[in-house]
């Protein structure tokens, strides 16, 4: 685990760089904000269109080999960019091409990766596997991010891409020598075919179409009732990025050095908010949905801060909340689905995150643009904090309804008096034409 999480920390660091140098690339070649928008849009739209799909390839192959190689494909992309670029041959289209094929292999990649994770450690150490995967990946995208400045600026954004690529190899590298715990699941040869001679082939070697995934995802209420709850806080209570930089900028009279310390409480509170996520161990929906309506208050407060010093006050809490909700989220996805369909489930996750992730901000947009920067966060904790109650009291509506239901169908059965002998119980009668005479003693009658 401790080399997976070092590999992961290199690859989310080169991640974060290639991002920044090709924002800056983009704007370099076009000029224009909106083609860099549009060229994130082309990476994100595969998870979109075949999140599912990829999926299922994860659950149809060993994830030690899925992963191995969708990280040597992402290594590929990235060094043939950075060819195009140190040569002049890189052109928008060109660009945007190699965006559509990294979205591509991601959808492949993330699931494999975040399941091949888990199977290093016992199922109870799980939680705490994802949270520490948190804290990795937040230190790369801010180590990532910072060095990009720095590798931008002495040697081109052809450079981000090199060390990228490099950076996706060391994972590559890594994955071959490392042993799934034997707890973990059928991820060991020796604990797959154990399994296979006991329950039979698993589904994914009968060839389970992609769409099973999706048809066990829709039959889980717990599931669908996390997505109703991740896609509520992150169009409505997660984009602090936009409105908490209004809200400093523009009601709170702040300049951009203010959002910077946001920004960093921000940070720093999500880093320890995973490092607490890490002593979970078995996460509940329920669990998920109150700190999700916690940070939604949270919110409703700072929206409604006289002063930055309040705001900030605000800001820990929240940053830590949403971190621990995000992880107990993550575990409740990952481990609810049986191993053979968990791939599949991830696959419906990805699709479903990265339309909530296209529609969101527009629509906070609108929102901001209505009502305010105040406005929009109030509502939006008003929104979130009021969905989660009204779902939660319908919940429990509905499990006392059906705890009467079952109290009032239960057979009764008749005791004896104290002292008295139960009655012989009278012989059964054969009701079929053929058989008149009476039942021998056990035997069951026709009908």
């Amino acid at each position: 685990m401790r080399w997976w999480s070092a590999a992961n920390l290199v690859s989310n660091a080169g991640t974060w760089m290639q991002l920044t140098a090709q924002n800056l690339l983009v704007l370099h070649l076009t000029g224009s904000a909106a083609a860099t928008g549009l060229s994130l849009s082309v990476q994100a739209a595969p998870g979109l269109l075949f999140g599912v799909l990829g999926g299922s390839v994860v659950d149809a192959w060993p994830r030690r080999l899925t992963a191995t190689v969708s990280q040597a494909l992402l290594a590929l992309v990235g060094f043939l960019t950075a060819a195009l670029v140190l040569t002049g041959h890189l052109t928008v289209p060109v660009l945007m091409a190699l965006g559509a094929v990294t979205g591509l292999v991601a959808t492949v990649d993330a699931p494999a990766c975040a399941l091949f994770g888990n199977d290093l450690v016992p199922p109870k150490d799980v939680a705490s596997s994802i949270a520490l995967g948190s804290v990795v990946s937040g230190a790369g995208r801010v180590g990532g991010t910072a060095l990009a400045g720095v590798v931008v600026s002495w040697w081109g954004p052809g450079a981000a891409y090199v060390a990228n690529g490099v950076s996706f190899l060391a994972v590559a590298a890594v994955i071959p020598f490392l042993r799934p715990h034997p707890a973990a699941g059928e991820q060991t040869p020796v604990s797959r075919r154990a399994t296979e001679r006991t329950a039979g082939p698993a589904p994914e070697r009968r060839g389970a179409a992609a769409r099973d995934g999706l048809a066990f995802f829709l039959r889980r209420p717990r599931l669908v009732a996390l997505a109703g709850i991740t896609a509520l806080s992150s169009v409505f209570g997660r984009n602090y990025g936009l409105t908490l930089a209004v809200l400093v900028t523009g009601p709170l009279g702040g300049a951009a050095g203010a959002f910077g310390t946001v920004s960093t409480v921000l940070a720093v509170g999500g880093v320890a908010g995973a490092v607490l996520a890490g002593r979970l161990r078995s996460p509940s929906v329920r669990l998920v949905g109150a700190l999700a309506a916690t940070g939604a208050v949270l919110q409703i407060g700072a929206g409604l801060s006289p002063s930055l010093w309040v705001l900030l006050l605000l800001v820990a809490p929240m940053a830590v909340v949403e971190s621990v909700s995000d992880t107990a989220g993550t575990t409740v996805l990952q481990t609810d689905p049986p191993a053979h369909l968990r791939g599949r489930v991830l696959g419906v996750w990805r699709t479903a995150g990265t339309g909530w992730s296209l529609v969101g901000p527009p629509l906070l947009g609108l929102l901001m643009q209505t009502a305010g920067a105040r406005g929009a966060l109030v509502i939006g904790g008003v929104l979130v904090a009021g969905a989660i109650g009204a779902g939660a009291v319908l919940r429990d509506r509905r499990a006392r309804r059906a705890s009467a239901g079952a109290r009032r169908t239960l057979p009764v059965t008749f005791m004896p008096a104290p002292g008295r002998r139960p009655a012989p119980a009278a012989p059964a009668v054969c009701t079929t034409p053929a058989h008149g005479e009476l039942c021998a003693a056990g035997c069951t009658p026709v009908a």
